[in-house]
């Protein structure tokens, strides 16, 4: 049977004031440890449940996040759900997940607008400008998780975000290749105006311009399973002078290419070829796989991510762009080290950087 009890009942039978009966339902709130118990005693006795609904049309606070993501097959993103919905809790709010069907978000948000929601967190979705400048004139932070904002389209209304430090993984995934002697190194690249590809795919170039190398060749599989088996058959469809190796712009691609490689052209990882992925998911790391990635840390990024949402929440800092330094594991999908020969570069686990203004 559902209880009558109201917040003044719990009050009166406390002998506290309703006031003290609101902190001690609420999350971080200063309240005494003895108050906390009287009133907690009082509510069991009563079977007394909070109505967060009512409450938040009082504090005009929902302690509601929206996370708005798409591309739920990558492995990546449910650790990141995990993880964000883990810390928000802790800190007694809640997460409202809605599911885009590719980049494009404006009518997700249009939907999320309707609801009173604290904050919105975009994982591998873009926001454009005028959903920017509709989330800033109604009061809602947002922050973009793993993309960051063209600044070229945004003009003045900025965003924050974080992401890795996707420039400096493409370089460390070149420098291991190289380094092992690889000389026919292929991309296969993610979605082609995502700032993540973008990112990994400029480092990696750059470091091998800066070795007198380029790239052997080059595929798109738009961070898809089977757009990334695809565009392994079109890299050794030229069977006279194949890749010897690949650097794959996430692990959920370079899962598939190993698959191709292996059960479809006979070929042996590391052996003819050598694999380097990007996040470091835990399928990466089963033992049918053992591939050799750049390390995405969900914990620091998660982190960063819920710090930046209550910056914007308590006073409306200005918007800034937090990188978090990534660095190899290496494991079994590229070949060994050539006896006395220097160690590849690594990054070091430094700490988050962050810039006020985006990049681009």
């Amino acid at each position: 049977m559902k209880s009558g009890a109201t917040a003044q009942d719990v009050a009166r039978l406390a002998q506290v004031s309703q006031s003290a009966v609101s902190r001690t339902f609420t999350p971080g709130a200063s309240v005494s440890e003895d108050t906390r118990n009287r009133v907690m005693i009082a509510a069991k006795s009563l079977d007394y449940r909070p109505n967060a609904m009512a409450r938040s049309l009082i504090t005009r606070r929902s302690r509601i996040i929206a996370l708005v993501i798409s591309y739920l097959d990558n492995q990546f993103y449910p650790l990141v759900i995990e993880a964000l919905s883990q810390k928000l809790q802790k800190q007694g709010y809640h997460l409202l997940m809605f599911i885009s069907d590719g980049q494009e978000t404006d009518g997700v948000l249009d939907e999320i607008l309707q609801y009173q929601i604290d904050g919105v967190v975009m994982a591998s979705a873009t926001l454009s400008p005028d959903l920017a400048r509709q989330c800033a004139d109604v009061g809602v932070p947002v922050v973009l998780f793993n993309r960051v904002p063209d600044i070229s389209a945004f003009g003045r209304h900025t965003t924050c975000s974080v992401t890795s430090d996707n420039y400096r993984g493409g370089q460390l995934a070149a420098e291991l290749l190289l380094e092992r002697g690889h000389r026919r190194i292929a991309f296969l690249a993610g979605l082609e105006n995502s700032s993540t590809n973008l990112e990994r795919e400029r480092g990696f170039n750059d470091a091998m311009k800066k070795a007198r190398s380029k790239f052997h060749g080059r595929a798109v599989g738009n961070y898809n399973f089977e757009g990334a088996k695809e565009a392994t058959r079109a890299l050794f469809a030229n069977k006279s002078e194949v890749p010897d190796a690949i650097f794959v712009a996430n692990d959920h691609m370079a899962i598939a290419a190993m698959d191709v490689l292996r059960q479809e052209l006979g070929l042996h990882v590391p052996g003819d070829v050598s694999v380097v992925g990007f996040d470091d998911v835990p399928q990466a790391a089963w033992g049918a796989y053992r591939l050799t990635t750049v390390i995405q840390s969900v914990e620091l990024m998660v982190e960063a991510t819920v710090d930046l949402l209550h910056e914007q929440m308590k006073d409306g800092a200005r918007p800034r762009n937090v990188v978090i330094p990534c660095e190899v594991v290496e494991r079994d999908s590229v070949r060994a080290a050539v006896p006395d020969s220097p160690s590849p570069k690594r990054a070091s686990r430094a700490k988050p950087t962050s810039s006020s203004r985006p990049s681009a």
